[in-house]
């Protein structure tokens, strides 16, 4: 596969995008993960076993709590129609390679239905896109015979080219390698049995931001929590 002009320009700029990142992952850090519940059951109806695993979006940074958070929207909304059984498995910082380490090593619950929010700490850390699907088909494997996963929804990754705290030309060469990484995700869901991409369909708007501009907002985890449920319930 040719290289695109960001990635033949990364080498030139490294000495700039190494102290522009820097500063980056510095502020990007000082958001907590909120307090709360990482498991639990709620609603009633059929029963439906949920795992979420992913980075810090999927942990609820910028959120006050996990009630607020992806994971607690999420499973208030699924519980209107299901008796919904949870776990919530993620961490600031997080690689689909450092999940994936996670969950070949803890104790196994069944897991119908998992939803994944990885990718942007992939693309931080210069991962390429047979490295980054790879990994996505590993997890996939290690979810359907540990978990006995069903369908794994993977978000999309966020528009990193619009982030306006990212200082150019790091916002540039970020957006380009989060979206090939995008297209690749989408490429092995499109073939993949129990694979399924929902592209993060959030605008790109203050409300949608967190305090620190790069996590998400509560109004924008409610939003992606009924987009997720939407996605769900099509797909059951």
């Amino acid at each position: 596969m040719p290289y695109g002009i960001d990635q033949l320009l990364r080498i030139p700029l490294a000495p700039l995008l190494l102290v522009q990142a820097l500063g980056v992952r510095k502020r990007a850090n000082q958001l907590p993960e909120p307090p709360g519940n990482r498991s639990g059951t709620c609603g009633t109806g059929p029963e439906l076993n949920l795992l979420i695993i992913g980075d810090s979006s999927a942990a609820g940074v910028g959120a006050g709590t996990q009630s607020q958070a992806l994971s607690g929207q999420l499973t208030a909304r699924l519980s209107e129609h299901f008796q919904v059984h949870w776990r919530l498995i993620a961490e600031t910082g997080a690689t689909t390679k450092t999940i994936l380490q996670k969950l070949e090593h803890i104790d196994t619950q069944p897991a119908d239905i998992v939803v994944s929010a990885l990718g942007v700490n992939d693309v931080t850390r210069g991962f390429s896109r047979a490295r980054w699907t790879h990994n996505q088909d590993r997890l996939a494997q290690v979810l359907a015979t540990r978990f006995n996963a069903h369908l794994i929804v993977a978000s999309g990754l966020p528009p990193m080219g619009m982030y306006p705290k990212l200082p150019q030309p790091l916002r540039w060469i970020l957006g380009q390698q989060a979206n090939r990484l995008d297209q690749g995700l989408a490429a092995l869901c499109a073939k993949h049995p129990i694979l399924s991409h929902m592209p993060l369909d959030v605008p790109f708007e203050p409300r949608y931001q967190a305090s620190d501009g790069y996590h998400p907002s509560e109004e924008a985890y409610a939003l992606w929590a009924t987009l997720l449920t939407e996605h769900i319930r099509k797909h059951l």
